[in-house]
């Protein structure tokens, strides 16, 4: 087991572990802590705790020390050099005409980096930029292309739900979400519907993803052929939550079809698998991210 920290550098940021070594460091403390881009101001999302070593991803490295005012106050005056530092961008980008969109601007705490986030359409040659930057800002400079779904949570916004954007609320990592998970959950494939603010599905498809595997692990398809208490019929609809099958039923051969609902424990087997769509490369005109 090890004694660490987990501490987070943005609001809505991955939290890394570190060592505190003899400190006792609470919830909610600045601290100032060593990492591969030097010393950084970070903020402990949670206090002193024993893992299991192999959740460690080494080297585990240490907390300088808690934030002294000194510290707090530099960490305000470097906010307001990236602020200054995004308009210099800017005007430089223009100046060499490159197509960028920036998006955020990182200082790191000892000011030996500067990290400039943006988005573009394709690759861009930014040389010459980051030749201007270095010399206006004299430190190393790191031009760093991120995507729309990165964009939006560091942007953030308000998503259809009328909430703000899960990613710059809560999640620390993006899960990957494919456009099986909408059709499981009997979703309707119009973009507008399952696309988020970023334009790519939305993270909430996930949430209940593992559910709904689990609901229909057992559920007939639509087309499927089954055997119910009344005799064979075919599955018109699938409830999926409820757990009710709909289906169009004959008692007998010379009966009228009748439809009714049956709970899946009343479906005694599956006489014939439907036919399955030939796949015509539709995938609701999204690609899985």
């Amino acid at each position: 087991m090890v004694n660490v920290v987990g501490v987070r550098f943005k609001k809505v940021g991955k939290i890394y572990y570190f060592d505190p070594e003899d400190q006792i460091i609470p919830s909610g403390e600045s601290v100032i802590v060593e990492t591969t881009r030097g010393l950084e101001f970070g903020t402990v999302e949670f206090g002193n705790r024993e893992i299991d070593d192999n959740e460690i991803v080494p080297p585990l490295r240490k907390v300088i020390r808690i934030a002294t005012e000194s510290d707090i106050t530099q960490e305000a005056a470097n906010k307001v050099r990236e602020t200054e530092a995004h308009g210099i961008f800017i005007d430089k980008a223009l100046e060499h005409k490159l197509e960028m969109k920036l998006i955020d601007v990182e200082l790191t705490f000892d000011l030996t980096k500067i990290i400039f986030y943006f988005t573009a359409d394709g690759r861009v040659d930014f040389r010459e930029l980051v030749k201007d930057l270095a010399a206006i800002f004299r430190m190393r400079i790191e031009l760093r292309q991120i995507g729309v779904r990165d964009e939006a949570k560091i942007l953030n916004g308000i998503g259809i739900c009328g909430r703000t954007l899960c990613c710059a609320t809560f999640l620390g990592d993006f899960q990957p979400v494919s456009i099986r998970m909408a059709k499981d959950q009997n979703l309707s494939l119009n973009p507008t519907k399952i696309s988020g603010v970023c334009g790519r599905l939305m993270c909430c498809l996930k949430y209940e993803e593992e559910t709904y595997e689990y609901l229909n692990r057992d559920l007939p398809n639509v087309g499927d052929i089954i055997l119910t208490p009344d005799g064979e019929g075919e599955v018109l609809s699938v409830g999926v939550l409820r757990q009710l099958i709909r289906a169009a039923v004959r008692k007998r051969e010379q009966d009228p079809v009748t439809v009714d609902f049956y709970s899946i424990d009343e479906i005694k087997t599956i006489v014939r698998k439907a036919v399955p769509p030939k796949d015509d490369g539709f995938d609701g005109g999204f690609a899985d991210v």
